[in-house]
């Protein structure tokens, strides 16, 4: 974790779900809400998000650092697994894993 004066910095590993594409994002940042505007805004014109606007947070990590958030999301990402991400949803002991392994 980041101190920033009496604040501490967390990080967040998010996973989006679009219906129309029937697809996931999986992503790491520090501000949920932020983040998810910045996809339906399309900041960012190239982005995979930039294929649908109807994206909604699936499911969210609360990670202990940037470091720990960005292995769990590479982790994800490497399953290429829709299942193992409604798993993630479905069975907090899987998230809690990958949480121990990435600590």
């Amino acid at each position: 974790q980041k101190w920033i004066g009496f604040f501490v910095m967390q990080h967040f590993v998010y996973i989006l779900y679009s219906k129309n594409l029937d697809k996931f994002y999986i992503g790491e940042t520090s501000n949920i809400e932020n983040r998810l505007t910045q996809h339906h805004f399309k900041v960012y014109k190239n982005a995979f998000t930039s294929a649908a606007s109807d994206w909604e947070i699936f499911h969210d990590i609360n990670c202990v650092s940037k470091g720990q958030a960005l292995k769990i999301e590479a982790h994800i990402k490497r399953m290429k697994s829709k299942k193992f991400i409604r798993n993630l949803k479905e069975y907090h002991a899987i998230t809690e894993k990958l949480k121990l392994k990435y600590t």
